[in-house]
């Protein structure tokens, strides 16, 4: 499909417009109001709970955020629910609840976390709930199989796109095999993800799979993470919009 207008209309707040000096921390309802009263998209990340809910929060373990010291996905909605993040009056949201609090105001592009071991219950869980939102989601991943999977489980009008980085200096990347890797970040994996849209580090840009994709088939690329002014330059030269963080465009 071609990517609707919308996924690159605003400026993107990287996990919602937070500020956790002003009590609004990362992926939080707070950080999305604070968006939406700002009048930008928003992008959120999605973990899987013990019991298969899609929760808000970005990282696998708890610690970083939380009171909490264990792995995410070893708690249930109910429990990841009632953690302060933080040390604020915000808690963990579901997907669900982060979608109502939007209300279709800005689009929403929902990051589907992956330990790329094949396990579909969270793209599922995030597909289902964004056939059933109103307003203007698309889901992303860093996986290709969980992109390639999206195709299937989300209606055709939900856009769906990679993640990706040409310099794989996270220690996420360390376990991979070295094809895996080259696969990742040259695109390698297109004919079977077929993305609608490319999400890259901004700092990574320009390379080759985003510029023909935006040459040869006006596939839209958002950068991330624009945390400086010489960042948004770049990004304004090289993509289609930016996702930002640590300032108000």
């Amino acid at each position: 499909m071609a990517a609707p207008d919308w996924l690159t209309a605003r400026p993107i707040a990287h996990r919602g417009l937070h500020d956790r000096a002003a009590g609004r921390p990362e992926n939080t309802l707070a950080a999305a109001r604070a968006a939406v009263a700002g009048g930008f998209a928003i992008e959120c990340d999605v973990q899987l709970s013990a019991d298969g809910e899609a929760m808000v929060f970005h990282d696998a373990a708890l610690g970083r955020l939380t009171g909490a010291s264990e792995a995410i996905g070893t708690k249930s909605a109910a429990e990841l629910g009632a953690l302060a993040v933080a040390g604020t009056s915000e808690m963990i949201p579901t997907l669900a609840d982060f979608l109502a609090a939007v209300a279709g105001a800005v689009p929403v592009v929902v990051e589907v976390k992956s330990r790329y071991d094949g396990d579909p219950r969270l793209a599922t869980r995030a597909a289902e709930i964004a056939a059933a939102y109103a307003g203007p989601v698309a889901l992303k991943s860093f996986d290709p199989q969980v992109v390639a999977a999206l195709r299937d489980l989300c209606p055709p009008a939900i856009p769906r796109g990679i993640v990706a980085e040409t310099t794989q200096d996270d220690p996420a990347y360390v376990g991979m095999a070295w094809a895996t890797r080259r696969a990742l970040s040259n695109l390698l994996h297109f004919s079977d993800s077929r993305p609608d849209f490319l999400s890259w580090r901004v700092d990574d840009l320009p390379c080759a799979p985003t510029y023909l994709c935006r040459l040869l088939s006006r596939i839209p690329v958002m950068a991330w993470t624009v945390r400086s002014e010489d960042q948004r330059t770049h990004a304004s030269a090289h993509a289609d919009q930016m996702v930002f963080e640590g300032f108000v465009p």
